[in-house]
């Protein structure tokens, strides 16, 4: 397994052979509106792409789409993106999907196997109270194969039940989530805080976490300097892998092939 962030939620994932684009957001920097009732106006997304898309594009065996929010699929991904590849995603996506002309639409409603590999949908929390009734539903997808190690991808979710629940069933060895705590001008936090992505390391003492979804969307408050610091007060400074944007990580015990 190799994984790398692209930018924000966007991930390259290369697992038992295959390559896999999750969340794609391709904008160019600057493209798109703010997101409206936040405190920080400014259009995005706030950085470029780390390298030129077209040639990742090319390789790619699937794309997995969490939910439909513009963050984790834009405009410009649906245009570019190869519309005959396998697309996973949740169920209530579906339709939407197809009416963008991807002809590959391959649900997963609880799990299911292609290419020697498991994928496990779990559910999220994307938010609290009405903002998160309105902002859902969401989901994170397991990957598992046999002599790769299981990769948890938490998507759009604050610490609640549905990770819990899925780390004790899983014990990932990487669990990649989206921190960045995202918040409008009323509520709490709609993705992970540091006090979050902590429940996460504590609970998941076997893995190593990789949160992603940081300082590319307006609304998104939390930097990487900051989390850093609150894992490293806790102890956590050395299970957690902050990644750059365009960096990759590689586990150990991962097949590269």
């Amino acid at each position: 397994m190799k994984i790398q962030l692209i930018r924000h939620a966007t991930l390259l994932i290369e697992y038992k052979g295959r390559t896999l684009l999750l969340d794609p957001m391709l904008s160019e920097q600057g493209a798109l509106p703010p997101v409206v009732n936040t405190a920080n106006a400014v259009n995005n997304p706030r950085v470029p792409l780390p390298f030129a898309i077209a040639p990742l594009l090319e390789k790619l065996d699937g794309i997995i789409v969490t939910h439909l929010h513009g963050d984790h699929l834009d405009q410009a991904a649906i245009s570019q993106l190869p519309k005959g590849l396998p697309l996973f995603c949740q169920p209530e996506d579906q339709n939407v999907l197809r009416g963008h002309g991807f002809t590959q639409v391959i649900p997963v409603d609880r799990e299911l196997a292609w290419q020697e590999i498991r994928l496990t949908r779990t559910g999220g929390q994307h938010g609290t109270g009405e903002i998160g009734a309105k902002l859902g539903p969401v989901s994170g997808f397991v990957l598992a194969a046999q002599d790769e190690p299981t990769l948890y991808v938490a998507g759009d979710t604050i610490w609640c039940t549905d990770v819990a629940d899925a780390l004790a069933a899983h014990t990932p060895a990487v669990v990649a989530v989206n921190a960045g705590a995202a918040q409008f001008l009323a509520g709490d936090p709609i993705t992970m805080t540091a006090a979050d992505v902590v429940e996460v390391c504590r609970h998941a003492p076997q893995a190593t976490v990789l949160p992603v979804h940081l300082e590319v969307w307006n609304h998104c408050f939390l930097t990487r300097s900051q989390l850093a610091e609150a894992l490293e007060a806790e102890g956590l400074g050395t299970q957690a892998v902050i990644l750059a944007d365009g960096e990759e990580y590689v586990p150990a015990g991962s097949r590269l092939d």
